[in-house]
């Protein structure tokens, strides 16, 4: 698992992925991020077929100056190809708002979906999926399994 670990993060980093988390990091534990005053967790179901939920918490120093926080979600194949947008749950937009740009007005924990499908609207096939969470410029990506 270890050895699973730090190939994702070379991996990551061969790619121009910023990394997100540390090769030291314990089998289960979550990964370790920096700070910017947001979490994003790791989708479940994964690996997952055909469809994931993607938990992200905003931290309420992200609402101290503004009070506009903006959070967008892409979701790359290996070579760095856009490959979908998720979908923000619940969000004061609408349910099923595309994740892009999209502003939050207080802390909390939130959740986007994603179908599993790219742009056109065709299922994507099995493999290693990254989701770059972005909260007003700050990026974090995450890998996702496909397994059908």
């Amino acid at each position: 698992m270890r050895r699973t670990i730090g190939v994702l993060v070379v991996l990551l980093s061969t790619l121009g992925f910023p990394d997100h988390g540390s090769a030291q990091n314990a089998p289960g534990d979550p990964p370790e991020q920096p700070t910017g005053g947001f979490q994003l967790e790791q989708n479940y179901p994964n690996p997952f077929n055909p469809e994931t939920t993607i938990p992200f918490t905003l931290n309420e120093d992200l609402f101290d100056g503004s009070g506009r926080v903006v959070v967008s979600a892409r979701i790359y194949n290996l070579l760095q190809v856009l490959v979908g947008v998720p979908l923000a749950l619940r969000h004061p937009a609408g349910e099923g708002t595309p994740l892009l740009d999209l502003e939050y007005t207080g802390p909390g924990r939130f959740e986007a979906f994603w179908d599993g499908k790219n742009r056109n609207g065709r299922e994507v096939p099995s493999g290693i999926y990254y989701l770059q969470l972005t909260v007003n410029g700050v990026s974090r990506v995450m890998p996702m399994f496909i397994s059908k």
